[in-house]
């Protein structure tokens, strides 16, 4: 068989069977068949061949086929060791073309590209480090405890007091009140409410809006103008100037739990010991620290092998990838309760990530076959052992995970780039980068 190089990375394969050896395989089937065809007039087992191949002989000769070219384009990519990229296109070629008592088809399909890796240690790059102390501890209790946060009507006395001699409405307050709002006269959409809650300094409202509700009392009315951001969301008030009337019906100040040990049982600290919640969170904080840092180094890592590396991408893979993230993406849309069975999903939006995602697969292959970065299976139960650790019962994880084998192989995927990134820091030109904890968490530690 013969195999023509159609470009970089195309190739064309020309496959040629015997038709008698064909026509002998289907007559066999088509007789195993009538063994056991059943029709009305006929005892089972006598019905004749020929009606049996009328009925059934089209189906049986295309199984035929697809079985005798299958085998011979594997083959044919065996004996001239071709690393397949993709699954191949076959048609038949035009029998007006081909020599007679035999059928031909033409596989078209892709070979994996030669990567070309270029030198490791010419990258620059930077290694985020971002220390976990007490204030780190701190300020994510601070978190917590306003995660927790409860109100009490301002002025009534209560468990926890009453909020103060102030009973007027001030930042970090919860507010209850009606409004009323109008342009030129004429009320708009959305310009008026009742029983409407907000907390004052959240930014949930306008400045202007919140400055005026600041300093009234339960019971006390407002009116004042508003003037709406030209860039407003609201496009038919955006610009535009409002004048409002507000009446505050309830005033509420904030509690903050205070950390002790009934704080800490709330945290999942059975004996509401301090000194184990500060220890707990700050492990919490250490294996979240080290995921975030992983996760920007391995993005810079990534940057640095695509900028340089050499290689063609095959085409059929990065269609492949599309189709996978366009599926992905579907189900996750669906999974959210949105109607996405007539939802048109362009291939092209997918198209840059799907050919990044390919192109760094296969260097990341290279790499591995390369420099032996295979995992190893201590590895992998480390990794696997890491992640339970943030579970209540972590010996159940670990169970769930060796349960399958296709679990496992996640696992394996992620140590293999973790073996990659490691390899492509400790070859490189790495210099730590110090990253505020604030920084790193991002809103989460805002």
């Amino acid at each position: 068989m013969q195999v023509e190089q159609l470009g970089v990375l195309e190739r064309r394969l020309s496959i040629s069977l015997p038709l008698a050896d064909i026509e002998k395989e289907v007559d066999v089937r088509l007789k195993r068949l009538s063994r056991t065809f059943k029709m009305s007039g006929f005892r089972p087992g006598k019905v004749p061949l020929k009606i049996v191949a009328q009925q059934y002989g089209y189906q049986v000769q295309n199984e035929v086929l697809n079985e005798r070219v299958g085998r011979a384009f594997s083959q044919a990519v065996e004996e001239n060791k071709l690393r397949v990229a993709g699954a191949p296109t076959i048609a038949p070629k035009s029998s007006a073309a081909g020599a007679e008592g035999v059928v031909e088809f033409d596989a078209t399909f892709e070979v994996y590209p030669e990567v070309k890796l270029g030198d490791v240690a010419s990258l620059e790059l930077e290694k985020p480090v971002t220390p976990v102390g007490d204030a780190e501890i701190d300020k994510t209790l601070e978190i917590l405890r306003k995660q927790r946060v409860h109100y009490h009507p301002k002025g009534e006395s209560g468990e926890h007091g009453d909020g103060g001699p102030d009973t007027s409405a001030h930042a970090a307050d919860r507010v209850t009140i009606d409004f009323q709002g109008t342009i030129e006269g004429t009320a708009f959409e959305g310009g008026s409410a009742t029983d409407f809650a907000f907390v004052l300094g959240e930014g949930r409202m306008l400045p202007e809006f919140e400055a005026a509700v600041t300093g009234l009392k339960v019971g006390e009315s407002k009116t004042f103008d508003l003037t709406f951001p030209a860039d407003y969301h609201g496009k038919d008030v955006a610009g535009k100037t409002a004048q409002f009337t507000i009446t505050v019906k309830q005033i509420e100040w904030a509690h903050l739990p205070s950390i002790d040990g009934q704080f800490a049982e709330t945290l999942g600290i059975a004996d509401g010991d301090l000194t184990k919640m500060r220890e707990e969170i700050r492990a919490n904080l250490e294996r979240e620290v080290k995921k975030r840092i992983h996760t920007r180094t391995k993005e810079k890592v990534m940057d640095g092998l695509l900028s340089i590396s050499e290689l063609d991408v095959p085409k059929a893979l990065v269609e492949a990838e599309i189709q996978r993230q366009i599926e992905s993406t579907r189900q996750e849309m669906s999974q959210r309760g949105m109607k996405v069975d007539e939802m048109p999903f362009p291939p092209d939006l997918f198209r840059p990530q799907a050919e990044r995602r390919v192109r760094l697969g296969l260097i990341l292959s290279e790499m591995v076959r390369q420099f032996k970065l295979q995992a190893k299976p201590e590895q992998i139960k480390a990794h696997v052992e890491e992640l339970a650790q943030a579970y209540e019962n972590p010996s159940e994880v670990v169970r769930w995970y060796y349960a399958e084998r296709s679990r496992l192989g996640e696992i394996e995927a992620l140590v293999l780039e973790e073996n990659v990134v490691n390899y492509v820091i400790g070859a490189a030109h790495a210099k730590e980068l110090p990253v505020p904890f604030d920084e790193l968490m991002g809103n989460e530690a805002a």
